[in-house]
């Protein structure tokens, strides 16, 4: 390990803040959804959310000495073309992600947008981590982690009993899982940022901002076709869907070298069914699933989560 490489942390802790990167993905999403139903416009909901997390992070990026050398570092590492141009992309896969959660949660509900997420990222964080694409390297795909996936996969498959492919719209539950699949190559793209401006925090600002402009074109766009959004609606939390995706790409770009793609998104994975399962419990859906499919679901991903994470467990 060289001066530039962070201490490796202990497993407990690395998965643990996985696991909190799936509780806020979770939040993020139902609070995306519903401002999207509010303003009947999810392309304008996910160009606020991702706009007001790019502010938040100019500012820290301001006022934080890591923020400052990190964009200097980024400033050079462009110039120098030491950083590749598809380093700077992770945002397109986070501007997906938001836009999916304006159109689709407050219909499909946080749990099934969940468990699509997952399907895509399971089969991504493994071939991701076979190929070696994350900070971390090549990292084995053992049979644990395959078992692990399978469960997780499993998963997936109980959320759509219940009738719920005659309820929802294909497109809405096709959405997630590519969502899934750009938020695995997200993580490892932003951790692999991260090593080379030294700082989360600017790898996160790359994010934002490329994600941003995307949607704010997008936003434009749709706005043009189909004509301005409902009004803004009063209640402030509606507008805290950026905050949480800064929190929750900050520590994923932060965590991935200490777990592989895969482990991180299974933890991911956890947080984020026992979050979707309690939100539509709380605040329930027209197609959610009830809550004995919902808490099927959260067991048996949750299982996947630890057969997976069990030889690392033994390791630490």
């Amino acid at each position: 390990m060289t001066s530039s490489e962070p201490a490796r942390l202990p497993v407990g802790v690395a998965l643990g803040g996985a696991v909190l990167v799936g509780v806020l993905t979770a939040i993020q999403a139902r609070i995306n959804g519903q401002l999207g139903l509010r303003l009947d416009d999810g392309f304008v909901a996910a160009a606020i959310s991702f706009g007001s997390g790019l502010a938040v992070l100019v500012l820290l990026s301001i006022v934080l000495p890591a923020g400052r050398s990190g964009f200097r570092a980024l400033v050079s590492g462009v110039r120098h073309r030491t950083i590749p141009w598809w380093m700077l992309l992770g945002g397109a896969a986070g501007a997906f992600t938001v836009a999916t959660q304006g159109l689709a949660v407050a219909i499909i509900g946080v749990s099934l947008f969940t468990v699509g997420v997952v399907a895509g990222q399971t089969l991504s964080g493994l071939i991701l981590d076979r190929i070696g694409y994350g900070p971390a390297g090549v990292v084995a795909v053992t049979m644990p982690r395959v078992a692990g996936g399978a469960l997780a996969l499993i998963a997936v498959g109980i959320s759509l009993q219940g009738g719920v492919l005659e309820r929802v719209p294909w497109w809405m539950l096709a959405m997630p899982v590519v969502a899934g699949v750009g938020i695995a190559w997200q993580q490892a793209t932003n951790g692999r940022l991260r090593q080379r401006v030294g700082t989360p925090l600017t790898a996160t600002f790359v994010n934002f901002l490329g994600g941003t402009v995307l949607l704010i074109a997008a936003a434009v766009i749709h706005v043009g076709i189909v004509g301005a959004p409902e009004p803004f609606p009063a209640e402030p939390w509606l507008y805290l869907g950026g905050v949480l995706g800064v929190t929750y790409i900050f520590l994923s770009a932060a965590l991935v070298v200490h777990t592989g793609v895969l482990l991180l998104g299974l933890g991911t994975v956890a947080g984020q069914l026992v979050t979707a399962f309690a939100l539509d419990v709380l605040w329930p859906t027209a197609a959610g699933p009830g809550w004995l499919i919902g808490l099927a679901m959260v067991a048996v991903a949750g299982l996947g989560v630890v057969v997976a994470a069990a030889p690392a467990w033994r390791r630490g």
